[in-house]
C-alpha cells in the first residue's frame, strides 16, 4: 500500500509540475527552451486536455456541463473510474528519485473528493458540480489562474530571475477576460 501511495504522490507531483508549466502565458515571448530560453514546456495535463474540449485554454460553461463525459473519454480500460494513470501524464524514465511533490492540482482536488487519488463512477458523475467550486469569481468558466496550483513561495535569497509570468500578473495586474490569475496571493486552498 506505501508504494502505491508513493508512486501516486510521484505521479501526481510530475502531473502537477508539468501542469504549472504548461499553464504560463509567454506573453508572446520567445518558446521556452529556444534561443535563449532555459525551460521545456511540457504538455498540459490530460485531465484538463480532456474537460477544455474547445483547448482555449479556458473551461467554459458548456465543457463543465459536459465535464462527466469528457471524463469517459479518459478512462483507457472502461472500467467505470479513472487512475492517476488514467488523469495524468506518465512518469518520465528519467525522473529523480524523492523529487520535490507539488500540490494535487486543484482540478483533481476538486474531482476527487474523497481525495484518494481515483477518481470514481459517482465523482465522474458529480464532476459539473465539483468543478463548479473552482469558479471563484462566479463567471460560469475556469480560467487558468482558478485551474492551476498557486505558485510556490521563492526561497529566501532566492533573485528574481526576470521571468514575470512564473511569479504572477503582468504589470497593470487586473484581469483581461479570464486569461491571467487574479493579483495578490493564493487565499487558502492548498
Amino acid at each position: 500500500m506505501k508504494k502505491i501511495m508513493k508512486t501516486t504522490l510521484a505521479i501526481l507531483a510530475l502531473g502537477t509540475s508539468a501542469f504549472a508549466v504548461s499553464a504560463q502565458d509567454d506573453n508572446g515571448g520567445p518558446p521556452p527552451g529556444g534561443p535563449g530560453g532555459r525551460h521545456h514546456r511540457p504538455p498540459p495535463l490530460p485531465i484538463i486536455t480532456a474537460l477544455d474540449a474547445n483547448h482555449d485554454g479556458m473551461i467554459d460553461a458548456d465543457e463543465i456541463a459536459n465535464a462527466s463525459a469528457a471524463l469517459l473519454t479518459l478512462d483507457k480500460n472502461a472500467d467505470g473510474v479513472l487512475t492517476t494513470n488514467e488523469y495524468l501524464p506518465p512518469i518520465p524514465a528519467d525522473a529523480p528519485k524523492g523529487a520535490h511533490h507539488p500540490p494535487v492540482p486543484p482540478v483533481v482536488k476538486a474531482l476527487d473528493a474523497n481525495g484518494d487519488g481515483v477518481i470514481d463512477a459517482g465523482e465522474i458523475a458529480n464532476a459539473p458540480a465539483a468543478l463548479k467550486t473552482l469558479d471563484k469569481n462566479g463567471d460560469g468558466k475556469l480560467t487558468q489562474g482558478e485551474l492551476r496550483p498557486p505558485h510556490p513561495p521563492h526561497p529566501p535569497g532566492d533573485a528574481d530571475d526576470g521571468d514575470d509570468n512564473m511569479h504572477g500578473p503582468p504589470p497593470g495586474g487586473g484581469d483581461d477576460g479570464g486569461n491571467h490569475p487574479p493579483a495578490g496571493p493564493p487565499t487558502g486552498d492548498n
